[in-house]
């Protein structure tokens, strides 16, 4: 019997092998390995297939959760309310900083945090929603949004499994998942739709004043060279990474579209899934 992986990781990369290749070659011929030229270029496109107006590349996605919480200048007993139905790092950077998680249940269709258990769970010491983007699909963020304007809380985006998605708002518009919330974050992990070869994330805002100050968490808390203004942590996308995911961004929708294809075909398959 076969084994069918998840993600075909070697037959994507062999359709993309000579780019990646050398790109790679490229990297390791200028020697820029920490924040050269890739992470920047990488940076500028995934904002512009985004339409977003800062992205901050990062370590990883858990990092990207965390670096966002830190900026947020969360205390500890905040609570901050996120999916019973999810990753543990979206709550685990919730413990780490000594936040309180309160879950909540999720929408037995989408697997997506439910707006009315939102909205039950709010105290006074709710200071943010962490919305999940499922298996692609997108969390009711015109809902959230509108609970967290009413409530005056942060909403983060945990994009993570949906980069490339849209949301439609009810008048027709659309925005990627990701760039509705406050902040929003990704992982570029390996399996995920746009994903590096190693560890890899990235986090998202349009509020400039808030970009620099995730700029300079993710980097010891500096803007300028040895000048650690606040309390930050060392989390950086490598070049050679970035220079693989600037290749993968060219080919994401078709990554994103292979995959509704095979999900289609599995409905049609399994029809019982749909009961």
């Amino acid at each position: 019997m076969r084994a069918i992986q998840m993600v075909d990781l070697k037959q994507q990369y062999l359709k993309i092998k000579e780019e990646v290749d050398s790109a790679i070659h490229d990297v390791i011929d200028t020697t820029s390995f920490i924040n050269g030229k890739a992470v920047t270029d990488f940076a500028k496109n995934l904002s512009e297939y985004l339409d977003v107006k800062n992205v901050i590349p990062c370590a990883n996605g858990t990092d990207a959760l965390q670096i966002a919480m830190m900026a947020l200048g969360f205390e500890p007993g905040d609570e901050i309310i996120t999916p019973s139905f999810t990753y543990v790092a979206t709550t685990e950077v919730v413990a780490l900083l000594r936040l309180k998680p309160v879950f909540v249940e999720v929408d037995a269709k989408t697997f997506c945090i439910d707006p009315a258990a939102i909205e039950k769970a709010i105290t006074p010491k709710t200071k943010a929603i962490v919305p999940v983007h499922l298996y692609g699909q997108a969390a009711p963020m015109e809902e959230i949004m509108a609970i967290a304007k009413k409530h005056n809380l942060y909403v983060i985006e945990d994009n993570a499994q949906a980069t490339g998605s849209d949301y439609t708002f009810k008048d027709g518009t659309t925005k990627k998942t990701g760039t509705i919330g406050t902040i929003g974050t990704t992982s570029f992990f390996p399996s995920k739709n746009l994903g590096c070869y190693g560890d890899g994330g990235a986090i998202f805002t349009n509020d400039d004043a808030l970009a620099n100050l995730l700029k300079m968490i993710a980097n010891h808390g500096q803007s300028k060279r040895y000048y650690h203004e606040l309390v930050g942590c060392n989390s950086r996308l490598d070049s050679i990474q970035a220079a693989i995911l600037n290749i993968k961004l060219k080919n994401l929708d078709s990554y994103n579209e292979a995959r509704r294809d095979v999900a289609d075909y599995y409905d049609k398959a399994l029809p019982i899934m749909q009961k």
